[in-house]
């Protein structure tokens, strides 16, 4: 007999905007009572809901249960800034690249990955809105970020990729302003709206049979001749079980020391006016992530009710998962800087919603897709690209459970555990010094 007591829930800070900007969801179905079926998906994010999509694919007679610990859309994967990236993204870089042959394997999985999620989208009647692959832009602000787009580019094109090199103009005419003095266009990146995502991919698997369960936390995780999960209102059992939690691995008792929980942060305006929009200028719609790995990512949408701008930056080491309001209210005043510095002309346009969302790092930058017991299947650790890993490391825990080879599932297999940190005094004052550092040499790209 095998039993695991969950140590810690999950806490998100803030509210999820993106959520927020849809109509209301359907009612929650809470589990209620005893369930059986033939696999249990512990979180409905991006890697818990591409597992389960995987799972209808290949046993599409197999009774598949999700549960969340909150609604579809309230975690992290309604937080992030919607960036689905095709190319090395590796935060810990001055300009994201690493070493070429595995950049060019990297870049290869993340669009398995991408092509996967736009057959979802398009199965489940996602439109341009939620899913579009409409390419993402490196803003460089600085001399040094324009080195950083400069390097990347030529890295690029050593793995035959595609980019373009946007002047001052070009990044005026485009965002409004006149604060990016270069940027780097990559054509790969699908952009998506997170929420209307997650939760149109949550309706498309209600529709072809898994049951899912919201506000409904795993609280005890048993393995006698089978598996059983208990929540506050009922239990699921199953043969197997795929645990889509991210960083809270460490809190079914997996991992611990090796993972590293950080949170960055965001903020989004209310509706633009038309005159505001008129004096601002540019394109409607556009995505910009820093050429400093540390700097600010922006974003333009087009809400139902307006157009919106989006500022991200900041990150904290948090061993804890999780932030109070203090630490929302303090970085608040560095994303109203950041705005200020890049949208002067807006100084009358005020943030409507702030917020935080969790990250999972490993030090030496590998994901997590194991058996971490019997029938007990892990796809965690997505360093800073939720959306992209999220969704690969998802669908490659349903092929290991259910014995599909392929040759990323092999090198998913292949590569080394996540490195052993420091004791957590240490590490967490060492990362958030580091942090603080690399902030500050970000300069103005923050």
């Amino acid at each position: 007999m095998s039993q695991i007591h969950i140590s810690k829930l999950p806490v998100d800070p803030g509210p999820a905007a993106w959520n927020e900007l849809l109509p209301d969801a359907a009612p929650v179905s809470t589990l209620n009572g005893a369930v059986i079926a033939d696999w249990i998906v512990i979180g409905a994010g991006f890697a818990g809901l591409s597992a389960a999509r995987r799972l209808t694919q290949l046993r599409p007679s197999d009774r598949i249960v999700m549960l969340e610990a909150s609604r579809v859309a309230q975690g992290p994967a309604g937080r992030n800034s919607g960036f689905m990236i095709d190319l090395p993204h590796d935060l810990s870089s001055s300009d994201y690249g690493g070493a070429l042959e595995k950049d060019v394997i990297l870049t290869a999985d993340n669009r398995h990955a991408i092509e996967f999620a736009a057959a979802m989208a398009k199965d489940f009647g996602l439109g341009h809105d939620v899913f579009a692959r409409s390419g993402k832009i490196n803003g460089a602000a600085t001399a040094k970020g324009d080195r950083h787009n400069q390097e990347y580019a030529a890295h690029l094109e050593q793995m035959g990729e595609p980019s373009e090199l946007l002047d001052a103009e070009a990044m005026r005419a485009l965002t409004g302003t006149n604060y990016y003095r270069s940027g780097l266009f990559t054509p790969g990146t699908a952009m998506i709206q997170p929420a209307a995502y997650v939760r149109g991919v949550a309706q498309g698997l209600l529709s072809a049979g898994v049951a899912i369960f919201e506000n409904s936390p795993v609280i005890a995780l048993e393995k006698t001749t089978t598996w059983q999960a208990a929540t506050p209102g009922g239990t699921v059992s199953a043969p197997k079980v795929i645990l889509a939690v991210n960083g809270h691995l460490n809190s079914f008792g997996y991992l611990k020391g090796q993972l590293m929980h950080v949170f960055t942060y965001a903020s989004m305006t209310r509706p633009l006016r038309d005159d505001e929009m008129a004096v601002l200028g540019g394109s409607r719609e556009w995505g910009l992530t820093p050429a400093d790995p540390m700097g600010t990512t922006a974003r333009r949408i087009k809400a139902h009710d307006g157009d919106r701008l989006i500022i991200r930056n900041r990150f904290t080491f948090d061993p804890s998962m999780e932030v109070n309001q203090r630490r929302i209210d303090v970085v608040a005043k560095d994303h109203d800087r950041s705005f200020a510095a890049r949208f002067p002309m807006l100084d009358q346009v005020e943030m409507q919603y702030r917020w935080g969302g969790r990250l999972c790092l490993s030090r030496n930058n590998v994901n997590v897709v194991s058996e971490v017991q019997d029938g007990l299947f892990a796809a965690c650790c997505q360093n800073g690209l939720g959306t992209t890993r999220g969704t690969l490391t998802g669908l490659l825990a349903a092929e290991l459970a259910t014995q599909t080879h392929s040759d990323r599932l092999d090198r998913a297999l292949a590569v080394a555990p996540p490195t052993r940190l420091p004791p957590r005094l240490i590490a967490s004052l060492g990362a958030n010094a580091i942090l603080r550092w690399q902030e500050h040499l970000a300069g103005s790209e923050l």
